[in-house]
């Protein structure tokens, strides 16, 4: 797709019928992503998902994906404690969910040596440069790589990472020329979220693309349908008619 240009759209599910929805609309890319941490546990950050958390999800969805490439995160300290860790927990996800990658996050020579031992072992990598929410403590929410310094470090983890055999890079908020000259210099495909229109496709979070989050606005996202809005009316109309007898009536009764 890189190279024909064709532009990539990749989404998180973490659900059955969500996947099978956004399998359906074309989507290229399903993530299982680890932000199921926030938008389906209801945590804080990322950091406390574990590896059968993300393995009950991603069976999930794999039942509802037919077409689309399935990537699933691995969690916090689930690959970078060693290499072996790494192989296990990976190969676990590809044993359990049916996924065809995972993602790991970071492009540091310990992180890329872990990529280079997974894709040796058969399991294609997904990288994530930028900012990465699991080192979200170190660096806090911000934009990534606004100097020179941190652009010049950004690209050398991208090619360090291609160098190591990922398939992909995601580019998580990095200003939007530096997101494209990264892009320029690598031969594998950048992701994009927060990272500008330079990258070769786009990924964002379905419940915050679909406004089933509403509290989370940061300046990237967009909105493409009020979900949540027509969710919460459909419920309140709901809980009215049960209230009022007006449901069930003669027609919903057997």
């Amino acid at each position: 797709m890189k190279r024909r240009g064709d532009k990539i759209a990749a989404i998180t599910a973490y659900d059955y019928l969500f996947a099978r929805l956004v399998d359906a609309a074309g989507v290229d890319v399903v993530l299982v992503g680890d932000s199921l941490g926030q938008v389906v546990l209801g945590l804080d950050s990322t950091l406390p998902v574990t590896l059968d958390d993300m393995i009950h999800h991603a069976r999930a969805v794999r039942r509802g994906v037919a077409r689309a490439l399935l990537v699933v995160d691995l969690p916090f300290l689930t690959y970078q404690v060693s290499r072996e860790d790494a192989l296990r927990n990976a190969g676990r996800v590809m044993r359990e969910t049916g996924a065809a990658a995972v993602k790991l996050e970071g492009g540091s020579p310990a992180i890329c040596e872990t990529v280079r031992a997974l894709v040796d072992a058969g399991i294609p990598v997904m990288g994530h440069l930028g900012f990465t929410p699991q080192s979200v403590n170190q660096t806090g929410t911000r934009v990534q790589a606004r100097d020179d310094d941190g652009a010049a470090r950004l690209l050398q983890d991208a090619k360090r990472l291609e160098e190591a055999g990922a398939f992909c890079v995601v580019l998580e908020l990095v200003p939007g020329t530096v997101a494209r000259t990264v892009t320029e210099a690598l031969e594998i495909p950048t992701i994009g979220i927060g990272a500008g229109a330079g990258c070769d496709g786009q990924v964002l979070v379905l419940h915050d693309m679909l406004g089933l989050n509403p509290g989370f606005t940061p300046r990237f996202l967009r909105t493409f349908a009020d979900v949540g809005q027509v969710a919460g009316d459909g419920v309140k109309e709901y809980v009215r008619t049960v209230k009022a007898g007006e449901y069930p009536g003669p027609e919903h009764t057997f």
